[in-house]
């Protein structure tokens, strides 16, 4: 199996963070490549041309995020990154939808601040800005609440990869100011080795 993606993508970090606790990076190759170039290594195996993209032994090609994560729950024996039973399971779920809501919208706010200035849409960064710090504050009220503690799964990963990339790549969404709880909450789990070996950083 091999699994394509670029180093500073949420989606494909959370992938590769989830190799890691999984313990499955012997069985899964992993292949740096560009985006949104006509020449990328990876078009001829994603002609949608995203990351994370995961080609398995039999030549099924899995993209979308969610989607892999539950591939590689069926590779091992131990708890399920995504958990399906009971209401714990489904609350790790929704918590995970959240998660990837979020990151969607920075991936809009970010993209129209790629933009000339003068092609930039104001409504629609207003929009993002206001989607993704809404969303900001009702995790700080969970997280201060104790809802996101116990082992970690994917909306664990999913959130560390979020406020890594606006830390990195994303600065100008402050999501640290007034968010107490969510700091202290991404700053123990960022300190763990599978986060620390696939944080994004400026080149």
């Amino acid at each position: 199996m091999q699994l394509f993606y670029a180093p500073t993508s949420p989606f494909a970090r959370i992938v590769r963070v989830a190799l890691l606790e999984l313990g499955l990076t012997s069985q899964i190759e992993q292949h740096l490549v560009t985006l949104r170039d006509p020449g990328s290594a990876l078009l001829p195996y994603n002609a949608v041309g995203r990351v994370p993209t995961l080609e398995l032994d039999n030549g099924v090609v899995l993209t979308e995020t969610p989607l892999i994560l539950t591939y590689l729950d069926t590779l091992h024996a131990g708890r399920p990154l995504l958990p399906r039973d009971g209401s714990d399971g489904w609350r790790a779920m929704a918590r995970l939808g959240t998660v990837i809501g979020m990151i969607d919208s920075i991936a809009v706010w970010n993209r129209e601040l790629r933009r000339p200035e003068d092609e930039r849409s104001p409504t629609v960064l207003a929009l993002e800005h206001t989607r993704t710090h809404r969303v900001l504050d009702s995790l700080e009220t969970v997280v201060a609440g104790d809802d996101w503690t116990g082992p970690v799964d994917a909306s664990h990963i999913a959130l560390v990869a979020a406020l890594g990339y606006c830390d990195v790549r994303h600065p100008v969404c402050d999501w640290r100011t007034g968010r107490p709880a969510l700091v202290a909450w991404f700053e123990a789990l960022a300190a763990l080795p599978s986060f620390q070996a696939t944080a994004p950083r400026l080149d």
